[in-house]
């Protein structure tokens, strides 16, 4: 998978990104079959490309850089991926805006803006919660710094589950 130089995209590490994927599935490997995401601040769309390889029925992929959006597409062709997904070259609270009028729902959201941006955790996970994006049992995951904590609570969302892995950490956040 191809990356892009530069400190405003860093794609989520292949062993967080295990992680992760080990904790959705939690020794059920078809926990993800027929999942919908969207995977904000998208970078290379690593994270949506995994769960697109786990049986996710559908990814958004959202994505301010232009360059970036470009390569989400260049690294799904590459893994000769045509169908599944769509990569929203947009700003990520335009785009949720947008797929809440087309009345997307997501089983899983997965937000990881650059580590300097701390405000777009705020941003977004507070239009999420006061939003119909995620479904009834779906899950927030926020990628950040082990050092910075994204808060424990933004309207309707909860935090019940924090894992620190190196110098970063995953906050998982559900409707209470």
């Amino acid at each position: 998978m191809q990356s892009l130089s530069g400190a405003d995209i860093r794609p989520t590490s292949d062993r967080l990104r295990e992680t992760l994927f080990d904790v959705l599935t939690a020794g059920n490997p078809a926990a993800l079959e027929g999942s919908v995401w969207i995977d904000l601040f998208a970078g290379t769309g690593a994270v949506g490309i995994e769960a697109l390889s786990r049986g996710a029925s559908m990814v958004y992929f959202v994505e301010s850089s232009r360059r970036a959006a470009e390569l989400i597409r260049k690294n799904l062709q590459s893994l000769n991926l045509s169908s599944g997904f769509h990569v929203v070259h947009e700003d990520a609270h335009r785009a949720l805006g947008e797929l809440q009028r087309r009345a997307v729902q997501a089983d899983f959201v997965f937000l990881d803006p650059p580590y300097r941006v701390e405000e777009a955790y705020r941003q977004s996970q507070e239009v999420l919660s006061g939003s119909s994006l995620l479904k009834s049992q779906g899950v927030v995951i926020a990628e950040h710094q082990k050092q910075f904590d994204p808060g424990e609570k933004f309207g309707n969302l909860t935090r019940y589950r924090k894992l620190v892995q190196g110098d970063a950490a995953l906050s998982f956040y559900r409707i209470s």
